[in-house]
């Protein structure tokens, strides 16, 4: 397992992070596993062993459940705090009452009281703002995450399904303002889903923010399995994330004679793909059994070669799209200067 700072920090997390979305399975989650206490202990016991020191949960996870479930899961490993990087979410509806959602100051401060006392802690180490609020301003959401660091409730800031407008707004905001920086951003980013990599990575870099990686098989469909008529599982239920099949199915092909020349499951090829990313810091894996869990974990192990990783961008590379293809021609301006080789090379 290697470890990787979160953004500007000095934070180290591990590359593959436990998500716990199917502790609890409750309402709307119930569909992707009703992980009860005993599995959870389990299933965190498997990551701990394999050297993940991260875990990501939400407030709107079966209605708190999954962070009551995962506060204590860790007391019951016997874990120590300072060894677990622990990170919620706060956005969604949390009750009937007009106010009981979004990214105001009441929602946020009233939330994190919450979710630090179903954790059992009195700190979130990573607290992430779950998705964009229309109906709040940046600036009212980015002082209260600031009054949180202030008064040492939450350690480090994130933001997680935001536009790359967005972020380098909210970015410029709290450099102006010394408020707390968001340190990372949690997007959906698979081998069959590269659109991040259109504005999004590029401001990663160009911002030095981390990157945590959500749904990387694409809800199941990079396991292979719901090719198969009648195949059961969360993404039969839902498909969610959306996939366009006819790359995806492109990208399965090419998949299958790497994961057997490794002698692994087209799964791990997927999340080994995505650990080769530069911009990746932290993958998130969730599961319903252990099994299945180790499988990803695993993922950590192995090395892609060039050859590998070529034809894997080359089945799943997005198509060229305005301005990303013109920015590449007119790069070719400066290509003598960018690319000339370092003094003393």
């Amino acid at each position: 397992m290697r470890y990787n700072p979160l953004g500007r920090t000095g934070l180290y997390v591990s590359e593959l992070c436990l998500g716990t979305m199917t502790f609890g399975g409750e309402g709307f989650f119930a569909y992707m596993g009703q992980v009860g206490q005993d599995d959870a202990d389990a299933l965190l016991k498997a990551a701990v062993d394999a050297g993940v020191n991260f875990i990501d949960t939400a407030n709107v996870y079966s209605q708190g459940l999954s962070e009551q479930i995962t506060g204590q899961a860790i007391k019951n490993l016997g874990l120590k705090r300072e060894d677990v990087v622990l990170a919620t979410k706060v956005l969604g509806p949390m009750g009937e009452g007009i106010n009981g959602r979004g990214a105001s100051r009441v929602h946020i401060l009233d939330q994190c009281k919450a979710s630090l006392k179903r954790l059992g802690t009195d700190h979130i180490d990573l607290y992430q703002i779950h998705g964009f609020d229309p109906a709040t301003p940046i600036e009212e959401t980015l002082r209260a995450l600031d009054i949180l660091v202030q008064h040492g409730h939450v350690r480090y800031v994130g933001v997680s399904n935001w536009a790359a407008w967005q972020i380098a707004k909210a970015v410029g905001i709290t450099e102006r303002l010394n408020l707390a920086r968001p340190q990372s951003v949690q997007s959906y980013y698979t081998i069959a889903g590269r659109d991040i990599e259109r504005e999004i990575v590029p401001m990663l870099a160009s911002e030095g923010l981390g990157l945590m990686v959500w749904s990387p098989l694409a809800g199941g469909y990079l396991s292979g399995k719901y090719r198969d008529a009648g195949a059961e599982g969360r993404r039969a239920t839902r498909q969610f994330p959306p996939v366009d099949e006819a790359r995806g199915n492109a990208v399965l092909d090419a998949m299958a004679p790497i994961a057997e020349k490794h002698g692994v499951s087209v799964a791990r090829i997927a999340l080994a793909w995505l650990l080769h990313q530069p911009v990746v810091t932290s993958v998130i894996v969730g599961a319903k059994r252990k099994e299945q869990l180790d499988d990803n974990l695993a993922a950590a192990e192995i090395v892609l070669s060039a050859e590998d990783l070529a034809t894997l961008d080359a089945v799943s590379r997005l198509p060229g799209e305005y301005p990303g293809w013109m920015l590449e021609l007119q790069r070719g301006y400066r290509d003598t200067v960018l690319n000339q080789p370092a003094r003393g090379a």
